[in-house]
């Protein structure tokens, strides 16, 4: 076994909350581990060997599976702080019980917080752990109730938590009550127990918390973050009311109309500081504040289908100039921007959107990356392009991925006009292609197109050809589909001539001479790629087969005259 294997099997969970709590080997907590018997103040020493005994003999039992003595002991750090704290300050400890019992209901049913005094940094880890162990449960009342008072010691000077472990504390609770809605497997009865029901209730005390004009903690950079997190919670959720109520908040807080159209009309303020660009900080931060609402308003138009503001807000993300938002966020914002032209036919911007997301989720590391290059793929096909999506060194470095490899001979199937293996692969769902709602959505759209090629190519060369004939080519599609085809390429303006229904036959328009032929009929079956080899060798056949044709008619036409004349003979 290596070094790096060994460490890696003795790094356990307790060894990462205790990151956790002193910041991974640079916080208060490690610097505790200074004993310093032989200076002043042994006394108070004292006081904190004892402190940290009983916080580390908590976590012993909490690891050893004996939660409520964990609890026990935990709590009685907070007590055994809280009494060292009041009697060094010269006030009476028997206060203690009837100050914890005044101060536990402040946070709930919306009652503001305050700052929890003599509380120091072994109070606040211990409270931290209490709330961690409350969400094994979960046990919503005592979760909000510790975590209440988590943010109330946090608050207060006399604790000495630091900014960034505060918010690292916070946002480690924020990450475990979104987990437990994640996990959850369905509908819980007991409210008390709702992961739900939980995390709205521990977010909305953390907005109050860090509110800038009433929180007990006030910090607006803070706030903004967390309204972020709660709001993509709550699309996950899928409560639409109550994450419109998050975003107006958030645009409010940033200068912007509440509403996406009032915004677009132009000559708002916003769109002044947008086209101004990145020249400073605070214009840059403007800017990424911008776009990380937008990304928000755009998942929730998607979902709400109202295509006029999500058409707005893309629009308005777009226009942002000197943001700098994460990779992720951009990339979500390009994403679905990609599926909005979709929806609109746009194939050409909708390749270019999935494209960009998808370097943006390979920069950050996210592994929707590969679900980007499939729409990539899907929206390059629907576009009858014929780049192949591959060829960029960005995706070149996933062509072989499991995911990846089924996509790929689809595309090769689509250019080499392989309608067979084209439809076997769907068929199949090689790669899980079909596990996709969104590529289900536009399956229909992907064998029109290729069965529209294949038509083009195959109808090329004759003048008149059988329905039945199109169908076997097209690997035996109804006679009906066939025909909406070429309605299709007829209207379009793809394709010059008419469908005789009584016989089964599509008809070509020609003209005397092949000019017709020659000229609209060599546009018709050359949509792509004229002047290339092929579009001329086609041209050529068609003023060939056309020459032929009129030959053959005046040759009947005298044949027919010789042919009067030798009866009228006979008859005199």
């Amino acid at each position: 076994m290596s070094d790096s294997e060994e460490y890696e099997y003795e790094y356990d969970e307790s060894d990462q909350e205790a990151m956790d709590d002193g910041g991974g080997g640079s916080g208060d907590e490690d610097q505790s581990f200074e004993y310093t018997d032989d200076e002043e103040g042994g006394g108070q020493q004292d006081g904190e060997i004892a402190l940290e005994n009983a916080y580390y003999n908590a976590k012993g039992e909490r690891d050893a599976g004996e939660l409520d003595e964990a609890r026990a002991t935990f709590e009685s750090v907070v007590t055994m702080e809280v009494g060292q704290k009041k009697k060094a300050a010269g006030i009476d400890t028997d206060e203690m019980e009837v100050d914890a019992t005044a101060n536990a209901a402040e946070g709930e049913g919306g009652k503001p917080l305050s700052p929890l005094k003599y509380h120091g940094t072994w109070s606040y880890k211990a409270i931290k752990q209490l709330v961690k162990l409350h969400l094994r449960g979960p046990d919503g009342r005592a979760v909000l109730r510790d975590y209440a008072r988590m943010l109330r010691v946090a608050s207060s000077p006399d604790a000495e938590v630091s900014p960034n472990h505060f918010e690292k504390g916070v946002n480690g609770m924020l990450d475990r009550v979104s987990n437990l809605v994640n996990n959850a497997a369905g509908p819980v009865d007991d409210d008390n127990a709702d992961p739900r029901a939980l995390a709205r209730n521990v977010y909305d005390l953390t907005l109050a918390a860090f509110h800038p004009a009433t929180g007990v903690s006030p910090n607006e950079r803070l706030w903004f973050k967390t309204n972020l997190k709660y709001g993509q919670l709550l699309y996950e959720m899928n409560e639409t009311a109550k994450l419109q109520l998050v975003i107006r908040d958030l645009l409010r807080s940033s200068g912007q109309p509440t509403d996406i159209l009032e915004g677009n009309a132009g000559g708002s303020n916003v769109d002044a500081m947008l086209a101004e660009g990145g020249g400073s900080a605070a214009s840059a931060s403007g800017g990424t504040h911008v776009m990380e609402i937008a990304a928000l308003q755009i998942q929730l138009y998607s979902r709400m289908k109202d295509a006029k503001r999500l058409r707005a807000a893309y629009r308005r993300a777009m226009a942002v100039r000197g943001g700098i938002p994460h990779p992720r966020t951009l990339a979500l914002i390009q994403e679905l921007g990609g599926k909005m032209h979709m929806y609109q036919r746009n194939f050409d911007e909708a390749s270019q959107a999935f494209f960009q997301a998808f370097k943006s989720y390979d920069e950050a590391g996210d592994r929707s990356r590969l679900r980007c290059l499939k729409y990539l793929v899907m929206a390059s096909m629907l576009h009858a392009s014929s780049i192949n999506p591959f060829d960029s060194h960005e995706a070149r470095a996933h062509r072989d991925d499991p995911e990846i490899v089924a996509m790929t001979d689809l595309v090769h199937a689509f250019h080499n006009n392989d309608i067979k293996r084209f439809e076997k692969i769907l068929q199949k769902n090689e790669g899980r292609i079909m596990d996709d709602d969104f590529v289900r959505e536009h399956v229909a759209d992907l064998l029109r197109t290729i069965r529209t090629q294949v038509i083009v190519r195959n109808i090329g060369p004759y003048t008149r050809i059988r329905l039945s004939r199109i169908s076997k080519d097209l690997n035996d599609v109804p006679i009906e589909d066939v025909e909406g085809l070429l309605v299709g390429l007829i209207l379009d303006g793809k394709l010059d001539g008419r469908i005789d229904q009584v016989n089964g036959i599509l008809v070509k328009k020609t003209a005397a001479g092949g000019e017709k032929d020659g000229g609209e009929a060599k546009k018709a079956t050359t949509p792509a790629g004229e002047g290339s080899v092929e579009s001329r060798n086609v041209a050529s056949l068609m003023q060939l087969t056309a020459a032929l044709e009129s030959l053959t008619s005046t040759i009947s036409r005298a044949g027919s005259r010789g042919a009067g004349s030798y009866h009228q003979q006979v008859l005199q």
